[in-house]
Parts: structure tokens; C-alpha cells; sequence
């Protein structure tokens, strides 16, 4: 089935008006979607609200090799995300779309945030560490061993209010030579936290199958994580945080398969001001490929299909409404009708 034939059976609400079914989509924007854009997809009425009936799906760049990482700067007002085989990080700058190369070598970075202060926090996989690029330029080491023992490959960071940060272990970039440097992987696939204070490095949780994505509801009370290892179905778990230094309560939030068969796993994910979790998802194919969104009770409301695997989002853009997403080889954005709940 091709990916017409498949949105014509599955989006009802799709204009009659809408791209011609059976024909592939251009995405250099030569010949443009016709409104509303039939890859933006409702799955529940929750979703209808945060759709804009007059906005595309657009490719903003490709030329990647594994594109991931994608980061938003309010400070700079550019985005920043990894492009792992090629060891380099991108930046997109939002007054003309002008991308560049931001730096290289990267380390092999994977996920990348911002903190409070504006300074870029970065999981390298090469580098087998969490570093921070200050303000002046120089890098500062925030974690490279857990109990005297190297980490595996760190993934995805992101930031709490109190300043700690918290990252996922799961060593995809140990595991070859092609998104860092294989090594022997030391430890249990774990997520970390480092403590603004000490420095010191505590592991919140080993009970997950390579912990990959991860992200805060928007009161910081809740921690999604992303299984991506494991037995299948592969799933998101949510945590409560107590304290804001630990986790308990681990438990199932959803699962990534979508009925009719299509299987596949979330990646990096990013809560809106209303507590919906936009995820990126991946390796399911057509029709499963791009953004999945969940309401709060774990609901399947609404898809953004892609043609690459999803990889990572953010929310980005002078009023956070603009919904940035890496996949495959290529970086795309879309407006969204709500607002991202965090910083980066």
C-alpha cells in the first residue's frame, strides 16, 4: 500500500481537495501540499485544536547521515542538532532558514539541550561522556564515569529547574564504528542524574531495555522515558520524580504499535504546555514514520507522517509554537496550534 492509498484509508477528514491519492509528495516545495496538509493526522477530537488548517509540513534541510539531537536556543534563536556519522553538529537560523555547519568535530553528538543559563549540554558518543560548552567557548566535562567505570554512549539530556541534569545511557554509540568508537559497554543500560552541586553522578533507574528518549510533563513531577531495547512491543514508561532528584513508580504510559500491524519505537520526545507527548517515532515504515502525539492518559490522538524514521523533536521559534523534528537524513517543521512546556 502506498502512502496515499494508506492516508485516504485511514484519514477520513482529509479535504476532497487534498494532494491526489497515489501520487508521491514533493518536498522541495516545488509543487506545494494543498491545505490542509493530509500528513498531519487526527486520530482522536483532542487533536483537531492543535491542527492549523493552513500550514505544511516542510523540509527545512537534508544531506545527513543520522540526523538527531535537535535543540532550540531562545537565547540565540538558531537550532542546533547532531549529525552523528559525519561527527558535526548543524545550526538553522531562524531569520532566513541559513544552515551551516556549527561545529566540528562534535564528539559524535547525539542529544542536545540547553540549560537555564543558555549554555549548550551535549551526550558524545565517541567521547563516551556529558559535556557543557560554555559561554566563553571553552567545554566543561560534566560526567564521563559511573563508579570509576566508563559510560556506554550517552544519548539524551535534558535539564530541571533545580539545574540537575539528567541523561540516558543506552550505548548505541559504542556499539560500532560508524556513530562513535566501538568499545566493550561497561555498564547496564541506566538513566543518570548529574547534581548541580556536587557534580556528583546518581543512577535514577536500571530497569529499562536501553533507555533512549527522554523528557519532563510540564511540572517536572513526571519523566517519560523511551524503551527502545527489549523485547517488542516497544513502549514509552513514565517515572514520578520525587524531589526532583529521584524516580519511583515506574510503569507502562503507551505502546508504539499502531493497529493494522505496524511496528516500530519512539525516540526523543517533548511535552506541550497542555501535557500532550509529541514523539518521535521510527523504523515502523509508512504510515508510522514521523511524530506520534499522546494526550496525557497515554491516548494515541494524532500522527505527523514522515518519509524517514523519526529520530528527535523540539518546540522552537520566537512563541515555541513551531515544531522542529530530525529524521533520517533531513530536519522538518511544522507549526503546531500550542506552545512547547520547556526551554529547549
Amino acid at each position: 500500500m502506498n502512502r496515499r492509498s494508506f492516508l485516504t484509508a485511514a484519514v477520513t477528514a482529509v479535504s476532497a481537495t487534498a494532494t491526489a491519492i497515489g501520487s508521491e509528495r514533493d518536498w522541495t516545495g516545488r509543487d506545494p501540499v494543498r491545505y490542509p496538509d493530509p500528513d498531519i493526522r487526527s486520530l482522536d477530537p483532542r487533536f483537531e485544536k492543535y491542527k492549523i488548517g493552513n500550514t505544511p509540513i516542510k523540509r527545512e534541510w537534508t544531506g545527513g547521515l543520522w540526523t538527531e539531537g535537535v535543540a532550540w536556543s531562545g537565547v540565540g534563536r538558531y537550532l542546533i542538532w547532531s549529525d552523528i556519522p559525519n561527527n558535526r553538529q548543524m545550526r538553522w537560523l531562524e531569520e532566513d532558514a541559513h544552515v551551516s555547519v556549527f561545529r566540528n568535530p562534535s564528539g559524535n553528538s547525539n542529544g542536545n539541550t540547553f540549560d537555564w543559563q543558555g549554555r549548550q549540554i551535549s551526550c558524545e558518543h565517541s567521547g563516551r561522556r556529558v559535556v557543557r560548552y560554555e559561554l566563553n567557548s571553552t567545554l566543561s566535562v560534566l560526567a564521563e564515569t559511573w563508579e570509576g567505570k566508563p559510560f556506554n554512549a550517552p544519548n539524551d539530556p535534558v535539564v530541571h529547574p533545580d539545574g540537575g541534569i539528567w541523561f540516558t545511557d543506552p550505548g548505541y554509540g559504542s556499539m560500532g564504528n560508524y556513530e562513535g568508537n566501538k568499545a566493550e559497554l561497561k555498564l547496564k543500560e541506566a538513566v543518570y542524574r548529574i547534581d548541580p552541586v556536587t557534580t556528583k553522578v546518581q543512577m535514577v533507574t536500571a530497569d529499562l531495555h536501553k533507555p533512549n528518549g527522554l523528557c519532563f510533563s510540564p511540572d517536572y513531577k513526571k519523566l517519560y522515558v523511551s524503551e527502545t531495547g527489549g523485547p517488542d512491543p516497544k513502549g514509552i514508561r513514565i517515572y514520578d520524580v520525587i524531589d526532583g532528584k529521584k524516580l519511583k513508580g515506574g510503569r507502562l504510559f503507551t505502546l508504539l504499535p499502531l493497529n493494522g500491524g505496524l511496528k516500530g519505537l519512539a525516540d526523543g520526545m517533548r511535552t506541550d504546555v497542555d501535557g500532550n507527548l509529541w514523539a518521535s517515532a521510527g523504523w515502523g515504515g509508512e504510515g508510522f514514520d514521523g511524530v506520534h502525539i499522546f494526550a496525557p492518559d497515554g491516548v494515541r490522538i494524532g500522527q505527523i507522517l514522515l518519509p524517514e524514521p523519526g529520530s528527535n523533536v523540539c518546540f522552537g521559534g520566537a512563541r515555541r509554537n513551531r515544531l522542529f523534528i530530525t529524521a533520517g537524513q533531513s530536519l522538518y517543521s511544522v507549526y503546531v496550534e500550542t506552545q512547547g512546556a520547556h526551554i529547549a
